[in-house]
């Protein structure tokens, strides 16, 4: 899915100025109590490997946008475990010249159904990968996220520090 239309809405307002959006990141993994496995996509932008991300929608919960986000993207249907971390990215210059920083809710979770397939033009390629044989490239920042999921802190992670 494109920019949400909310976000559009207000580009229009501010223009390029920065803004501040939440967002969420799925960590999903199977089997879920000894992962072996974690969904991945393959971004259209930059050809990066990364879990599944999106922007919230206004008024949705970290456990609402983190299940359809994992819908649209991947048509994967999953539960969520936990949060196990909040950072912030940015900020994040666009081509066209918009800020963002984004405020990052990143979730384990568990697959319940369904095989992935590309369910947008936000993506061109998306699967299950072993722990132990990732795909290149990955973001630093996203494998970071991958291994705090698989660790399965009792604490969330609040700017790289266990709390």
């Amino acid at each position: 899915m494109p920019t949400p239309d909310f976000i559009l809405a207000l580009r229009a307002k501010v223009g390029n100025h920065p803004l501040w959006v939440p967002g969420v990141t799925a960590v999903v993994l199977r089997p879920f109590d000894e992962p072996e496995e974690v969904l991945l996509v393959r971004r259209a932008d930059d050809r990066t490997w990364t879990p599944v991300k999106g922007i919230m929608e206004p008024a949705e919960s970290v456990t609402a946008a983190a299940k359809r986000e994992c819908l649209e993207e991947t048509g994967v249907v999953i539960e969520i475990d936990r949060l196990v971390s909040v950072a912030v990215n940015g900020p994040v210059r666009y081509a066209n010249g918009d800020v963002t920083d984004y405020l990052d809710h990143t979730v384990r979770a568990r697959w319940i159904s369904g095989e992935p397939v590309v369910g947008d033009d936000e993506s061109v390629d998306t699967g299950w990968f072993r722990l132990d044989d990732l795909p290149a490239p990955i973001p630093a920042s996203d494998l970071a996220r991958i291994e705090i999921a698989v660790a399965n802190p009792r604490d969330v992670v609040l700017d790289g520090v266990p709390r």
